[in-house]
């Protein structure tokens, strides 16, 4: 049996509660914002700017899950390195967690690698950590827990 197998007996689901959202990663915010209105039919219930990560977010609800289109609003961040070096698209998945810390030493247990040593605040009233895309097939992974 393999560390994740091993991780994952006796739990219903996993560790990990529900897709959150899938943040997009946009050149232009006004203009994805418009688009993604007409688009989906309805309209952007939140914007918000992440000042630590250098970035503008606009969420859509769609179901029970989100949509998080994201915008750079400096040109070091890691979106704006993303933006650059991949062009517009599916930036990440985010996984609802009930306890991030615990999530966090889980997954550095199971080898993957973090990329920052504790949870930030981030966009949606969450508390976020992020997972490197080279053990997950090419996808950011963002573990999120709502901050109470």
């Amino acid at each position: 049996m393999n560390n994740l197998t091993e991780e994952m007996t006796g739990r219903t689901g996993g560790p990990f509660r529900k897709i959150e959202h899938i943040g997009i990663a946009v050149r232009d915010l006004d203009e994805a914002v418009a688009r993604y209105e007409q688009t989906m039919g309805t309209a952007c219930y939140k914007r918000e700017t992440v000042e630590s990560e250098g970035v503008e977010t606009a969420f859509f609800r769609t179901g029970e899950g989100k949509i998080e289109l994201v915008a750079a609003t400096r040109g070091d961040s890691p979106v704006a390195r993303f933006l650059e070096k991949r062009g517009e698209g599916m930036h990440h998945v985010a996984f609802e967690v009930a306890d991030i810390r615990a999530e966090m030493e889980r997954c550095r247990k199971l080898g993957c690698t973090l990329l920052s040593e504790s949870p930030k605040p981030g966009a949606d009233n969450k508390l976020v950590a992020f997972l490197h895309p080279k053990e997950h097939h090419g996808v950011l992974i963002e573990l999120c827990q709502p901050i109470e």
